[in-house]
């Protein structure tokens, strides 16, 4: 009896039809060349004749006949099936080696050409570009815009989820000497919030504080959640033992003893700098005896505390380490 479909689409129809924790074991072994075989496969897969999947799993799983999952999300689920199986670094070049070059030669060609393209570029589209960018690329290109569009880039940075894939490419296209891959069309997770906070860190703090101070006229509430990524709790590990002490007259000992609740030798390190002996020796013992905290009390504490490292740094009384470029 001949096939109805071929080797390398019932490869693709096996892999969607498991569920993901195993499917996740098969992707483990493959190696790379074998997934941009998966990957140009499932590009053009949108429909199977009927039969397929029996003959699939008959050819594949003869033991498993019953109970299998409804094969689903096709090539946008096998990149992140990839991803979580071999890491998103290392997937990135697999699956989106048309998407990103052309994001690679932005972050090396001269700012003030990025930031003239971009200014033809609604702000949306100007904010995805720069998210898709390292972060002090990125920086470089902002600073070429006017400040009004830098507040208003990296709100909408700071607002993003995800966004289309191949929406970029036109932009891309501008001042890059070949389009990218028109094959794959998928949707790119990024994370606003973070992203807008490493663009403004890697902008240095004048430009960053004013930007700042735009969001937030534009979005108090936006304009906190980037200041909060900006300094996180895992960040006081940077602090001197001078700021350190200025920064704890300000947190209650028992929010400090909950945060410090699993916190990494560094951070811990840190703070204990800037305590007396007898203050940092009570803080221990309490943390011995502190056994059953909840995660979401710990994380409450921390960003008490990071709250009020950002809130002193902006009044000028501590520098957080942060650079002054």
């Amino acid at each position: 009896m001949e096939s109805v479909i071929s080797g390398p689409e019932k490869a693709v129809l096996f892999l969607l039809s498991l569920d993901e924790a195993v499917a996740s074991n098969v992707v483990r072994e493959l190696n790379e060349s074998d997934l941009r075989k998966l990957r140009a496969v499932a590009s053009t897969m949108h429909e199977v004749p009927a039969g397929a999947l029996d003959e699939t799993f008959r050819d594949f799983i003869t033991r498993c006949s019953q109970a299998v999952a409804v094969p689903r999300g096709g090539l946008p689920y096998l990149r992140r099936l990839s991803a979580g199986a071999l890491g998103e670094e290392r997937i990135r070049g697999v699956f989106e080696e048309g998407i990103t070059s052309p994001f690679a030669r932005l972050e090396v060609a001269a700012p003030e050409a990025v930031g003239a393209l971009l200014s033809k570029e609604p702000d949306p589209i100007a904010g995805a570009v720069l998210a898709r960018m390292a972060p002090a690329a990125a920086a470089e290109v902002l600073s070429t815009m006017d400040p009004e569009r830098q507040i208003s880039v990296i709100a909408h940075v700071s607002r993003m989820a995800e966004t289309q894939a191949d929406i970029l490419e036109d932009v891309a296209s501008a001042i890059a000497e070949e389009l990218p891959s028109p094959e794959l069309s998928t949707m790119v997770n990024i994370d606003g919030i973070a992203k807008a906070a490493e663009i403004l860190n890697a902008s240095g703090k004048e430009a960053s504080r004013t930007i700042l101070l735009g969001l937030e006229n534009q979005d108090g509430e936006l304009a906190t959640e980037v200041k909060q990524a900006m300094f996180t709790f895992d960040d006081l590990g940077r602090v001197d033992t001078r700021a350190m002490r200025e920064l704890l007259r300000e947190v209650p000992t028992d929010r400090l003893t909950i945060a410090l609740k699993g916190a990494s030798e560094e951070v811990s390190n840190a703070i204990f700098s800037g305590l007396s002996s007898r203050a940092a020796d009570l803080i221990r013992d309490d943390l011995e005896l502190l056994v059953s905290v909840k995660k979401a009390d710990v994380e409450a504490a921390r960003l008490e505390v990071t709250q009020a490292a950002i809130r002193l740094e902006g009044e000028g009384r501590i520098d957080l380490g942060r650079g002054d470029e």
